[in-house]
């Protein structure tokens, strides 16, 4: 309850991302920053000098974010690449466009997200669209540019590759198993056991359990995996809060951050702070802080099994 009340009420930060230290050189890829977080993490990387390629869904809405962060930051090392994490054969040629461009990707900030969406929103594949989204999505994109992440870390020292996996406070209303497998994909299960918010924690306990087998698996290869709780952020991540809760939503949003720097501030901490190179297997929460996520994310057998499920699901895309 006290870290619980801590993330909803954070002491003063004690880094803030003035303190990021110069990225020239370094390239970073931050799905979905055309907006909220995502957009305040690409403006930040590209003050301090690094490459940045803001993987989005929306060729326009990207373009008119990057003009936006060119103006601001007087940078132009910013650049476009589609990705729809709810198409896995798109997240696939996102991949390989990337691959295709850089040999190198040092910060990888799985930002994206989806939360509260209406239960018959599927993914291209036909899987619930917040767990789709939010853990296969994200763990697919992150195995396809597992090779380049593992060549760039022979040549970085000092744990500057990096796996950023923006969870949230909310993994901790998951399941009590964590993940209701048979709820995944479209079904008479996923119908009777599964809601919106259901649906919703168990994709961000999905992000802590994934970032957790990445660094158990890669972290003696230079790979540094993080996940992170960013705080109560004023994004628009609530679009689709039912319009019953429309009035709660006004009052809570008295409670909430702007998005820039506070809800940039813990993953720009996670991905660049030199002080968080040996953090691997971290949680972080606002901000800027180490913490503990729910204590069954530390689970060894649910961390395999959403790995090879991911394997199992994405084969002959």
């Amino acid at each position: 309850m006290g870290q619980a009340l801590s993330e909803l009420f954070p002491p003063k930060p004690k880094w803030t991302v003035d303190q990021i230290p110069d990225l020239s050189g370094k390239v970073a890829i931050v799905t979905v920053g055309n907006t909220g977080i995502g957009k305040a993490t690409c403006k930040h990387l590209l003050l301090h000098n690094a490459k940045v390629y803001m993987a989005s869904r929306s060729p326009e809405r990207a373009e008119a974010a990057i003009a936006d962060l060119k103006t601001i930051t007087k940078k132009d090392d910013i650049h476009f690449i589609k990705l729809d994490l709810a198409d896995l054969e798109n997240v696939k040629a996102s991949a390989a466009e990337f691959q295709s461009k850089e040999k190198e990707l040092h910060m990888l900030y799985n930002n994206a997200g989806v939360m509260s969406c209406p239960m018959d929103m599927l993914t291209t594949q036909g899987f619930d669209l917040q767990f789709g989204t939010n853990a296969i999505g994200h763990a697919y994109f992150t195995k396809l540019l597992i090779p380049t992440l593992l060549e760039t870390a022979k040549t970085t020292p000092g744990g500057m590759v990096r796996v950023i996996n923006t969870s949230s406070g909310g993994h901790v209303g998951a399941p009590k198993s964590g993940i209701l497998w048979e709820t995944l994909k479209d079904g008479p299960e996923r119908n009777k056991k599964l809601s919106r918010t259901s649906a919703y924690f168990q994709s961000k306990w999905a992000n802590v359990i994934f970032s957790n087998e990445l660094a158990r698996r890669y972290g003696d290869q230079g790979v540094v995996s993080t996940s992170l709780n960013p705080g109560a952020i004023d994004t628009e991540l609530a679009r689709y809060i039912p319009k019953w809760a429309a009035p709660l939503m006004i009052l809570f949003k008295l409670l909430l951050s702007p998005a820039d720097p506070n809800g940039a501030m813990t993953q720009l901490y996670a991905g660049t702070a030199p002080e968080t190179a040996s953090a691997n297997g971290k949680y972080f929460i606002p901000w800027a802080r180490e913490g503990l996520p729910r204590k069954d994310t530390d689970n060894e057998g649910a961390e395999k099994k959403l790995w090879d499920y991911i394997d199992e699901v994405t084969a002959g895309i």
